[in-house]
Parts: structure tokens; sequence; C-alpha cells
């Protein structure tokens, strides 16, 4: 498959990165040539210096045979002119990245109006996932899966807690309810885990279930946090505009520090039920000042990665029920996590993770292509879903006389509705949705390539 990546800043980068590794033929065009020298030198792609809505330039580039074109500039306009001309000449798909807030209510019209594939909002994405944390902080992290019937969750073991120790088959005597823990980061290991693995305290787990029964099983274990109603934002840019409007509708009192008084003025006329404060959120005494100490929830998203861990940092000797950081560069998540900053998020990383799950369902458009991707336990496993066809080779098969790939794990079954966490007498259904963990090495695209 044939991939145009155009602008290879944040989003370019990482898409590069991750489609370079599935073995995409991939061409980066971008106006800077220290970028494309870079891009070129580091991965199997090539590069062209040139405006990625410049006819020639798509030309050169091999527009009119590419399977797909990815617009991710720092343009929105520029973004949406290269997708309407690749289009012209003849390339099958096109993605745009559109992060202006003015565009947000406009992204259905701009997709099926102009015929592109899909419009992807880096920010809108990020506020989303932040604001499902909000509301489950027991959790690190939060997605989700079915239109929301099942959650995936991560949550790190505390030191003399009730899961250490134990048996992932004694699990159910701890709670009735029907979970699953489907990875387990142990230090650098990653593990796919059987009935007999023993839980150890410090390890980041990862546990499917429907929403209700992983808050009955985080009470039972005695690590439940109420839904966060008092949260302070730090950094007034777009992820605080989309996330302050999630928040405020599902009646959050929300409070954002932003240093830029013009930029204020624009959120206090944006977000009229949300309090804005002109001021440096950096500032210790502030923070303080704005009720810092006695808020559910700090949110960290300045533009520097640097100011986001020092304040994550101080907000958590604060004892708040949950502190989360906006992180770019990637070199800085190990570090992040090593001083204890356990839930963060990255834009470039989540716009990502959607793309490339819809190239791999553009490549497969298999009935069992897949519907949801999510990268967990630092990119080194991936979360699908797919859907079952009636035309499968492996229903009403018991999973246990499966033969699957090493590492696979059924995560959960979606049935009419119901979330079942299947066992080794469960079996494929037509109709059903199947969620499944897999290496981020394998690279699935349908659900047919986990089976031997």
């Amino acid at each position: 498959m044939k991939i145009i990546i155009v602008g290879d800043g944040k989003v370019g980068m990482t898409l590069t990165e991750y489609l370079a590794r599935e073995g995409y033929d991939i061409v980066v065009i971008d106006q800077n040539h220290k970028v494309v020298d870079h891009v070129v030198n580091t991965y199997d792609v090539m590069g062209i210096c040139g405006n990625g809505a410049n006819y020639n330039i798509l030309m050169e580039a091999g527009a009119e045979h590419a399977d797909l074109l990815i617009a991710a500039t720092s343009s929105d306009e520029v973004n949406i002119l290269s997708c309407l001309m690749a289009k012209k000449i003849g390339t099958q798909n096109t993605i745009a990245r559109v992060r202006n807030p003015e565009h947000a209510q406009q992204l259905v019209f701009i997709r099926e109006e102009l015929g592109l594939s899909m419009v992807v909002n880096p920010e809108l994405e990020a506020a989303r996932e932040i604001s499902r944390i909000l509301r489950f902080p027991s959790a690190i992290k939060l997605d989700c899966f079915s239109k929301g019937r099942v959650d995936l969750a991560e949550i790190r073991l505390p030191e003399n807690g009730h899961l250490a120790g134990q048996r992932l088959s004694d699990l159910y005597k701890i709670c009735k309810e029907k979970i699953l823990i489907c990875a387990v980061q142990r230090g650098d290991q990653v593990i796919i885990p059987d009935g007999n693995f023993e839980l150890a305290a410090g390890d980041r787990i990862h546990i499917t279930g429907s929403h209700g029964a992983l808050a009955s099983f985080f009470k039972s274990v005695g690590i439940f946090k109420q839904k966060s109603k008092h949260v302070l934002i730090v950094g007034g840019g777009k992820i605080a505009y989309y996330l302050a409007q999630q928040l405020v509708d599902i009646g959050v009192d929300v409070k954002i520090i932003e240093q830029n008084e013009n930029r204020c003025l624009e959120l206090s006329e944006a977000l009229p039920r949300a309090t804005i404060i002109c001021g440096d959120g950096t500032d210790q005494s502030t923070l303080l000042e704005e009720g810092l100490a006695t808020s559910d929830a700090c949110v960290v998203l300045t533009g520097i990665d640097e100011e986001n861990i020092i304040v994550s940092l101080y907000a958590q000797t604060l004892g708040l029920s949950k502190v989360i950081t906006k992180i770019d560069r990637i070199s800085f998540v190990d570090m992040v996590e090593s001083v204890g900053i356990e839930s963060f998020v990255s834009p470039k990383f989540i716009t990502a993770n959607r793309i490339v799950r819809y190239v791999r369902a553009m490549q497969d458009s298999g009935e069992s292509s897949v519907k949801t991707l999510y990268k967990i336990v630092n990119n080194q496993a991936e979360a699908l879903e797919f859907s079952v066809h009636e035309k499968m080779q492996h229903l009403h098969i018991p999973l246990k006389d499966l033969k699957t790939k090493k590492g696979i794990l059924f995560a959960a079954i979606i049935r009419h509705g119901r979330v079942i966490i299947p066992g080794g007498d469960d079996c494929l259904e037509p109709k059903d949705s199947v969620i499944v963990i897999a290496a981020a090495d394998d690279c699935i695209k349908n659900l047919e390539d986990i089976f031997l």
C-alpha cells in the first residue's frame, strides 16, 4: 500500500514511525529540508521537500497511484486543500488533521461534502480521553470499546494492596464481578497472563469489563475513587477548551488558569459556565490561591512538557485524587512514569492510533477488519475490536480448542449488547463483537489473522 504523509511534525513523525514499522510504502512531504533529511535517514521512506498542496509536488510523490494521503501540517486549510488536490489527481483515500475549534462543529460536513475519508482532531480526541479518566479516576488510563459497553482500564497495584500476591484464577473470590486481567507490565517485561499468573505490587495491569463491573471490582480491592467534581486546568489551549466544554456539560465545576490575557477573554466568551483566571499556572502562589489543594483533579496542559511535569509533581504532593499531564516528547514518557506521574496523554499518539486503525481496516476491508484499536503497555501490545461474521471458519468452537498465534488473548465478547468475559468453553457466534489482545509486532488486520 502506498501512503503519502504531508507534514512531518509531531503527528506526521509518529505516523511515519508506526506505518514504516508495518511495512507500508511511504512518501513524506514537508517544506523543511532538515525535517525531510531526518525522516529519510531514520526510517525506510522517501522524502520530498515542498508544499503538500502543490500539484507538481503531489505528482512527484505519486499521488495519482497512491492508496492514501494523510495531511497533518499545522494549517487546517492546507490539510484540506492537500486532500482535495490529491483526490482530484487520483489518490483513493484522504485523511485531514483539522484542529481549529471553529471547525469542530463542521467535521462531519467537511468529511462528507468534500469527499474526505476521515477528519481527525488531535486536541478533541485528547480531551475526550482526559474526560473519560476524570469520570473514572480509579484508572490511570481508560479506553472504550463497542460504543462504551466495554472498558479497558489501566491501574498500578499499590504496595500492601488486596491484589498483590493473588493468582488470577482466584480473583473471583475477591469480587464476584466478571472482569479479565488481559495484560501486565512488570518493569520492562510485558506479559499476557494465564490463570496461574501471580500479581505483584507495582505491576501495571490492564483490565477489561463493563463499566459497572470495573467499578465494583475497584471498590472490592480498595482502589475506587469518586468521579471528579472540581477540576483545575492549567493552560488554556485547544485541549483545555474542548475538555472544559465536555466537563461543564456533565455538571463538573471547571476552573482554567491561562497566562495570555487575550486568550482568557476568548475562553470567557466561549465557556460562560467555566471560571477563567488570567495568571501564571506554574506559579505556586497562584495555584494555591485558585484552589489547587481543594480540587478533586488537576489537568496540566501548557505547551511545555517540562512545566507540565513540574506542576503535576507539585499537585501530587498536595494529595489530589487525580493528576493528568500532557506530554508530547516520547523521550519523557519513561521519565514521567519513574517519578510517579501515571496519567498522561499525548495528542499525537491518540491521533496516530486512530489513523493506524483506519489504515489496517482499509487494507483489509472484509467483514471482520479492525473496528477499534488501542496501543497499550507502552505501545508493546494492542487491544483490537472485530466483528464476527457468519462466514468465519472458527464459529461455535470452544475458545480453548481454537489454535491461535502465541500471545493472543480473548478479552471480551459483546453479544446482543451483553458483555461476556470469555472462558475456555465460550464460543464465537455470528454478529458478536470480540476484543483481542495481541503483541504490537503481530500487526493484526483481520480477525482471521489471530489464528494459526
